[in-house]
């Protein structure tokens, strides 16, 4: 919980710093506080919809949920966000589990 705590105590600093934001939702994910994590997901895009990265993290989250129209949606937005940063590593991932979840 340290880290959980030192990530909180430096978001309260600077609540819109989005890497501790989504440094934040993976720890959560890490303790099985899923749905903290998805807000806090939800807040970063809403707020930064070039964090590329946690596009594929909250879709996953969504996939592991069964949510998983909304799982295919996240992943789409996120390989245009990845294409427009020119961002091929990021848009290989995410096509990549957008495709192992459309085979199932």
């Amino acid at each position: 919980m340290e880290r959980i705590d030192k990530l909180k105590e430096l978001l309260a600093a600077n609540p819109e710093d989005s890497f501790v934001q989504h440094a934040l939702a993976l720890e959560y994910i890490k303790v099985n506080r899923e749905e903290e994590a998805k807000a806090l997901f939800l807040d970063l895009l809403g707020r930064d919809r070039n964090y590329v990265g946690s596009y594929y993290h909250l879709a996953k989250l969504l996939e592991r949920q069964g949510h998983h129209h909304d799982a295919l949606q996240w992943y789409e937005k996120g390989m245009e966000a990845a294409r427009a940063a020119n961002d091929g590593h990021a848009y290989n991932e995410l096509q990549t589990a957008y495709e192992d979840l459309t085979d199932l």
